[in-house]
């Protein structure tokens, strides 16, 4: 079965939703404050969390990859004390590398490029 580039393996949630919790959860929010601004079950919000912070490094390395691939002057972002931001900032850095040389795809936001990416697999259980 062929996913839209929207959707992540096994998950009902589009990337667009999944996306916004790993950015709170860079940006300090909790799993419990990101579900309720989300609308979503905490269980399920700490389950997106969680299988990203488990692969986290393997995130960040992929897209900072990819970022500098596609990019067409990349600049890595620069790490920090946290894997977890530095594997959503490098997501967002790919997004911005990718559209920096085809423009259209700067019309897709950045989990859509992830979702697309990743072939769907995220967050699911083996990735890449």
């Amino acid at each position: 079965m062929l996913l839209p580039v929207f959707a992540l393996v096994r998950r009902v949630d589009l990337a667009e939703v999944i996306g916004a919790a790993l950015v709170a959860k860079a940006a300090g929010a909790g799993a419990r404050t990101i579900a309720g601004r989300l609308g979503r079950p905490v269980d399920t919000v700490r389950g997106w969390l969680r299988r990203f912070a488990g692969r986290a490094e393997q995130i960040r390395a992929y897209f900072t990859v990819l970022l500098v691939d596609a990019g067409v002057d990349p600049v890595p972002p620069a790490a920090t004390a946290v894997v977890f931001a530095d594997a959503v900032s490098a997501v967002v850095g790919a997004w911005a590398a990718v559209s920096s040389r085809w423009p259209d795809v700067g019309e897709v936001s950045p989990w859509h490029l992830a979702a697309a990416a990743s072939h769907g697999r995220l967050l699911a259980p083996r990735w890449p």
